[in-house]
């Protein structure tokens, strides 16, 4: 089998995050083909405790810490004219030799980079007739421009030139790249609207749902402690739009909520809760669990599971992983971008306070009784990870043209 670098700005294992879940899937697929040597940034503790589970599948393994208070100082102190603070925050020097090391003792025959952040890694070193994939995940120029909008001075500033720096260089690596992959066709059409130049070198890459584990046949011991309707969240605590979308729920919609005969109970379940998330636990109804060790028996026993996201790229696998597990789920239309499945029929969209209230309050009254059914259908249809993951394998095949990078 050929070797493959395998680049990732946070170690993909546990698969217990949105980013992780995908480059953990992806790394485990190219497994199959490929001498995996993966070199991976550690920002979470945690994280040390699971690395025998990655040794498995990785013929080598290197992973270099990343301390996130220390990072942001050294990003913001580095600034520099058109560059990205991203790619400051995500640089280790000691990851950058131990890439370099592979490059020169000639042990690499392809490249697989997931995220922007790592791809400066991998634009240096020749590759001799190899090829280097990038995936790009979501566009994250565009994540920064949607903070932009909604943040005042002097951060405004600050993450509007973060989404004009980050879309220059995402077109730069694109240019580089002999393929570069996006987590959806909507992503892909959108990155043609920025930038013409990219339409032919960019392809969608959908995720998909690990259907055997995320499977309410399991049967989950139930977690709450009363017979009150739950309502779940679920996500990392500390990703702004995370924070965002369970306080504006919390505040917003919640309260209504609650003067039902029946109130329900909020439970935002996930690791590492922002600070205001705490605060916010304060309010009547409103639980903050942090880390759980397993987030299956919360979405199996939920009345409800929310994804009210006012800012989101790609897919949520928050929607597609309570959707296989069979539960009734409300999403926002910007968390609903660029899932294939049916509003109404299998699951429940909604677009401000008082249609969420609505929706909500029907799901909790009984009045879709099918929904959750025809969400595991749905997802069986058209989210297993193989599918979804089989054009790598026509990138990574021995027939193919010379690299454009070498």
């Amino acid at each position: 089998m050929r070797n493959l670098l395998f680049l990732s700005h946070r170690v993909p294992y546990p698969p217990d995050k949105g980013e992780k879940i995908r480059a953990f899937h992806i790394l485990r697929h190219l497994a199959r083909s490929h001498h995996i040597h993966l070199g991976a940034l550690i920002d979470d503790p945690e994280d040390w405790r699971h690395l025998g589970e990655l040794r498995a599948l990785c013929a080598d393994l290197a992973c270099f810490p990343l301390a996130r208070g220390r990072q942001k100082f050294r990003a913001l102190l580095g600034l520099r004219p058109g560059r990205p603070l991203t790619l400051d925050y995500f640089h280790s020097a000691a990851l950058a030799r131990w890439v370099a090391e592979k490059f020169a003792a000639r042990e690499i025959d392809d490249v697989f980079v997931y995220s922007s952040a790592m791809a400066p890694y991998a634009m240096r070193g020749t590759l001799a007739g190899g090829r280097r994939v990038l995936d790009l995940v979501d566009l994250d120029s565009e994540k920064w421009t949607a903070y932009a909008a909604g943040a005042r001075w002097p951060m405004r500033a600050v993450w509007a030139r973060e989404g004009r720096t980050l879309l220059a260089f995402e077109r730069q690596a694109v240019a580089f790249f002999d393929r570069s992959f996006l987590v959806s066709e909507a992503e892909c059409q959108r990155f043609a609207e920025l930038a013409p130049e990219t339409a032919r070198r960019v392809r969608p890459l959908n995720n998909g749902v690990d259907l055997t584990y995320f499977d309410p046949a399991h049967g989950f011991e139930n977690p709450f402690p009363d017979a009150a309707p739950a309502i779940v969240f679920t996500g990392t605590m500390d990703y702004w739009p995370n924070v965002d979308a369970v306080t504006w729920f919390a505040r917003r919609v919640l309260p209504a909520l609650r003067e039902r005969a029946q109130p329900p109970e909020f439970y935002i379940v996930g690791a590492r809760p922002a600070a205001e998330l705490r605060r916010l636990a304060r309010q009547a109804g409103v639980h903050v669990t942090g880390r759980v060790a397993d987030t299956r028996p919360y979405i199996a026993h939920a009345a409800l599971i929310v994804a009210p996201l006012r800012i989101a790229r790609g897919i949520q696998n928050k929607v597609l992983e309570a959707m296989a597990m069979a539960r009734p789920v409300l999403a926002s239309p910007q968390a609903f971008e660029g899932i294939n499945a049916m509003p109404e029929r299998d699951l429940l969209l909604a677009d401000g306070p008082a249609e969420m209230i609505a929706r909500a309050a029907a799901v909790l009254e009984g009045r879709h009784p099918g929904l959750g059914a025809a969400a595991r259908t749905a997802v069986e249809r058209g989210y297993d990870w193989a599918a979804a993951l089989a054009p790598l394998d026509a990138v990574f095949t021995p027939a193919r043209e010379p690299s454009l990078c070498a």
